[in-house]
């Protein structure tokens, strides 16, 4: 079985759960079948890289990266399936297909129709960015939602679509690489070089600063966290710079109000985001849309209890009264949302045994039932599928 594994995403340049899902199939993947990564960006050993038409260097960023996915249809051929990941490479897996005649699957990780606040990066790159991934999933053979919220989500967004081609196969995690313990031999100790007390209660956040993690409605509710508990914020990689300079500034106005605000916003390696998820008390996922939520798997299989908002495929992750608590998102009264998710983080982080108990179940059921090597040997089992028609 040869594959093309199409991604925009790839080490050393991951910034999302889509790169971070591509970099592990991959892995699990080459132990089973020939796979060929196609990406973008940096020169890379491992991979084919593809950078767009230097001659539109000022033109939209989504004109941009569809030239980039022409060459890399181009050189995608010769394999018996074609796989793409999100809207930036639905168009190269589509076009690839076509032209080669083989199998396209397209891998949902989000869906522009439910991410409307794209057009205040993406500007009319919004509506080209939609017509790529409307078109790829019209066409693709087999699309594979990460959780079966996404599936949901996938055939609300395109009704045509046969519900027969849109298959689950959740997300994953490494729990050798995520796991609880003190810092790694050699590592930095990020919590003492940030000043975070470690004798004190920590709610942590991982995360771009996107309208869809809900950065916002988290500081919001900072402001009614219990004294004691400190919020170690890791977001960065802001959509615009507008949205930077409001993150910034409601940030002040916490640090202003209360101590123990500790906001990181360079990309730190694993280790170093490991080593908070480890120590935090209760990790906050306040997103108002998420396919699945790898961030939260990997705080799970760090043993923290998780604090999540009841969107997308995020239930299917966090058992709510057994690896942490659930929070209802009603984008109708967001008041009533932080308020909720303060008084969740609040009750979990002021028990340490609970935050403990729900930390222990949540590492127990990441292992059991998150392996990415049950997902690479699912994933394949499609593969052998389609070429089989």
């Amino acid at each position: 079985m040869r594959v093309a594994m199409l991604t925009r995403e790839y080490p050393p340049e991951v910034y999302g759960g889509a790169g971070v899902h591509v970099t592990q199939l991959t892995s699990r993947l080459r132990a089973l079948c020939d796979v060929t990564v196609h990406c973008m960006g940096v020169a890379r050993t491992d991979a084919v890289v593809h950078q767009p038409d230097p001659s539109l260097y000022a033109a939209n960023a989504a004109l941009q990266m569809m030239s980039a996915q022409l060459r890399m249809a181009d050189a995608a051929g010769d394999v018996d399936v074609v796989h793409s990941h999100t809207w930036y490479t639905g168009l190269a897996g589509h076009l690839a297909a076509t032209l080669y005649g083989i199998p396209h699957v397209l891998t949902a990780h989000s869906l522009e129709p439910h991410r409307p606040w794209k057009a205040e990066q993406l500007g009319g790159g919004y509506r080209l960015s939609s017509w790529s991934e409307r078109n790829a999933v019209q066409y693709a053979d087999a699309i594979i939602a990460v959780s079966r919220g996404m599936r949901r989500d996938v055939l609300d967004a395109y009704p045509a679509l046969d519900p027969e081609r849109v298959h689950v196969i959740h997300n994953g995690i490494d729990a050798g690489v995520w796991h609880p313990g003190p810092p790694r031999l050699g590592s930095r100790p990020i919590l003492t070089l940030l000043g975070v007390r470690t004798d004190r209660p920590i709610a942590a956040f991982v995360g771009r600063i996107t309208r869809q993690k809900g950065v916002g409605h988290l500081l919001a509710a900072a402001r009614d966290f219990d004294p004691e508990i400190q919020l170690v914020l890791c977001a960065g990689a802001p959509d615009t710079r507008e949205l930077a300079d409001e993150v910034a500034e409601t940030v002040e106005r916490l640090r202003q109000a209360r101590s123990g605000v500790f906001w990181v916003q360079e990309m730190l390696p694993t280790e170093e985001i490991r080593q908070i998820l480890s120590a935090a008390t209760v990790f906050v996922c306040p997103s108002v849309y998420e396919p699945l939520g790898i961030v939260n798997l990997e705080a799970m299989a760090c043993a923290s209890a998780v604090i999540a908002s009841d969107v997308g495929g995020i239930p299917e992750v966090v058992a709510d009264g057994e690896t942490g608590r659930l929070v209802h998102y009603d984008p109708t009264d967001p008041r009533r949302y932080e308020a909720d998710l303060a008084a969740a983080v609040n009750a979990v982080a002021g028990d340490p045994v609970l935050a403990a108990e729900y930390g222990a179940a949540g590492r127990a059921r990441a292992i059991a039932e998150f392996d990415w090597s049950r997902i690479a040997e699912r994933t394949l089992a499609l593969y052998r599928r389609l070429r089989a028609r």
